[in-house]
C-alpha cells in the first residue's frame, strides 16, 4: 500500500500514554474476549474485565517511513485518506461530512460507550462518534486470524470509519430504535446487515483511494478480502466452539464480508451498499 506519502489526518487522538485501569476479576481468556467481542456489534457499551501484558506491536509492512511511531503515522494516513474519500461523497449527497476522531489507546480505555479492554478489539462508539484502536490488535491480525499486511489494517480502519458513516447518515439511530421492538435474533440479523453495510462502505473508500490517489499495489485487494473473511461468524465460531450457529451470526459469515466489502470496491457508490433493501446478503 502505497501510503507513505499521504496527508496526515489532525484527528488521531492518542492515548496509549493514559492508564485507565480495568475492574479486577473475570478469568476468561484474552483470547476468547477478543473472539467474544467481535460478535457485540456495532455498539461495544460493555465494560470487560480482562489481564493484558505489554506486547511489542508491529509497525505496517512494508512501510517506509520517517517516523518515530510508523503505526501512529499510518493510521493518521488512512484516517486522512477515509476523511478526503467521505467528504467528497457526502458533498455530492449535499450533505456535510464531519469525520471521527480515531482514538489509540493501550490495554484500556474509557469512551461514552464504558470502559473496555485491548481485547474488545478496534470499535466505534456511537454516543461520542469515535473510532478505538489498541494497536496491538494489527499483530494479532496478522498472527491469530492469518489476516496480514498494511491494508488488511486499512480494511479495518475503514471499516470502523464505515461505522460513523452510517452514525451520520442516521443508520445507527434507525437500527438501535427497531433493535429495542424485536427479537433477539431479529436484532442479531439487523446487526449483520448493520456490519456487512460497513464491510461495503470500508470497500467504497478503497475504490476511491485506488481510483484517486493510486494508495493500492499488487495484492492489497486480497489482503482486504481476507481480512474480511477472516472475522466471518462462520468461521470465528467454528475455530472457538466447533460448531456455526447461523441465528446468532451478528457480522455476517465469511463469504458475505468478503462479498460486500468487494461490491463496494467496484462500484465505489455508497447508495450499493443497502444491505437493508437487499432481499439475500
Amino acid at each position: 500500500m502505497r501510503w507513505a506519502g499521504g496527508r496526515r489526518s489532525g484527528n488521531v487522538e492518542d492515548r496509549r500514554g493514559m492508564g485507565v485501569p480495568l475492574v479486577a476479576g473475570g478469568g476468561i481468556g484474552t483470547v476468547v474476549l477478543l473472539v467474544l467481542a467481535l460478535f457485540f456489534g456495532f455498539d461495544p457499551g460493555v465494560i470487560l474485565n480482562t489481564d493484558t501484558t505489554p506486547s511489542v506491536t508491529e509497525a505496517p509492512s512494508p512501510s517506509p517511513s520517517s517516523s518515530v511511531d510508523a503505526q501512529k503515522d499510518f493510521v493518521s494516513v488512512v484516517l486522512a485518506d477515509t476523511e478526503d474519500t467521505w467528504t467528497a461523497l457526502f458533498a455530492q449527497m449535499n450533505r456535510e461530512y464531519r469525520p471521527p476522531k480515531l482514538v489509540l489507546f493501550r490495554s484500556a480505555v474509557q469512551s461514552a460507550c464504558g470502559m473496555a479492554g485491548s481485547a474488545v478489539g478496534p470499535f466505534y462508539c456511537p454516543p461520542d462518534r469515535k473510532v478505538y484502536l489498541d494497536l496491538d490488535f494489527f499483530r494479532a491480525l496478522s498472527q491469530r486470524f492469518r489476516a496480514p499486511g498494511d491494508f488488511a489494517q486499512a480494511y479495518v480502519i475503514a471499516h470502523e470509519v464505515g461505522h460513523h458513516v452510517q452514525a451520520l447518515l442516521g443508520v445507527t439511530d434507525r437500527v438501535a430504535a427497531t433493535r429495542e421492538r424485536v427479537s433477539r435474533e431479529e436484532a442479531n440479523a439487523l446487526s449483520v446487515r448493520v456490519e456487512l453495510q460497513a464491510d461495503c462502505f470500508a470497500g467504497v473508500w478503497a475504490h476511491h483511494a485506488n481510483a484517486n490517489r493510486q494508495l493500492l499495489e499488487e495484492g492489497d485487494l486480497e489482503e482486504g478480502l481476507r481480512a474480511a473473511a477472516a472475522i466471518g461468524d462462520d468461521r470465528l465460531q467454528g475455530q472457538t466452539q466447533g460448531r456455526v450457529v447461523p441465528e446468532s451470526f451478528t457480522h455476517g459469515t465469511s463469504e458475505q464480508r468478503s462479498r460486500w466489502f468487494k461490491r463496494g470496491f467496484d462500484t465505489g457508490e455508497p447508495r450499493r451498499c443497502d444491505t437493508f433493501g437487499a432481499a439475500a446478503l
